[in-house]
């Protein structure tokens, strides 16, 4: 069985997490990879456009996977609590438009507090306390406004956007897998957050 999820832009690593959340509840006995593939490059857009040219500076490519399964044993990670926000009227702040036949990245100066505003809502709703927020390294400037709504250093985060670049939807997957290979011991719930076009968020849960 193959689910493509097109369209949700630096955000969509989560909701392909809860589909599979979906499909395993029906197969409990199946094995699930959700896979997020992105290559920014391909959208390079020549232009002296503010956006466009954070885009060409930000920006790279990148893909992660996860793999789940319908029944687990004792210690292993569970993924739940799956919440979003959709705020339709923030559209225009950040999408791919037209232009001339080739992909344009729109990037609004207001994205930062946007995303800030709409993770601090989905992380009122969380079920319990984490031992670190795991979140898509949009920017800089993305980074900063999350953690002034956030009681977390987003370290991990950080070191994405260091080394990687906004890879879009992979991102939020590269700074899940460098916190498990952290070696963690007390780590027993871990939030994951990621934004994009939409404008919508999105979060999940892990616990063990």
């Amino acid at each position: 069985y193959l689910a493509d999820l097109v369209g949700l832009g630096c955000g969509a690593a989560i909701p392909a997490m809860r589909a599979a959340q979906g499909f395993l509840a029906a197969n409990p006995k199946a094995i699930v990879a959700t896979v997020a593939v992105e290559v920014c490059s391909t959208a390079f857009f020549a232009d002296d456009d503010p956006g466009v040219l954070i885009s060409l500076c930000l920006f790279g490519d990148g893909a992660a996977t996860a793999i789940w399964a319908g029944e687990g044993t004792d210690g292993d990670w569970q993924a739940g609590h799956f919440t979003t926000t959709h705020r339709p009227e923030e559209r225009e702040k950040i999408r791919f438009v037209n232009s001339g036949g080739k992909l344009k990245n729109q990037l609004h100066r207001a994205v930062p507090g946007l995303a800030a505003g709409a993770v601090a809502d989905l992380y009122a709703l969380r079920q319990g306390e984490p031992d670190q927020v795991l979140a898509h390294s949009g920017g800089r400037d993305v980074v900063e406004a999350l953690e002034g709504v956030l009681p977390f250093q987003l370290t991990e985060t950080r070191e994405v956007l260091r080394d990687h670049g906004n890879m879009s939807s992979p991102s939020v997957l590269f700074a899940l897998e460098r916190r498990l290979a952290a070696d963690h011991p007390d780590d027993r719930r871990l939030w994951l957050t990621a934004f994009g076009a939409g404008f919508a968020a999105h979060a999940c849960e892990l616990w063990r």
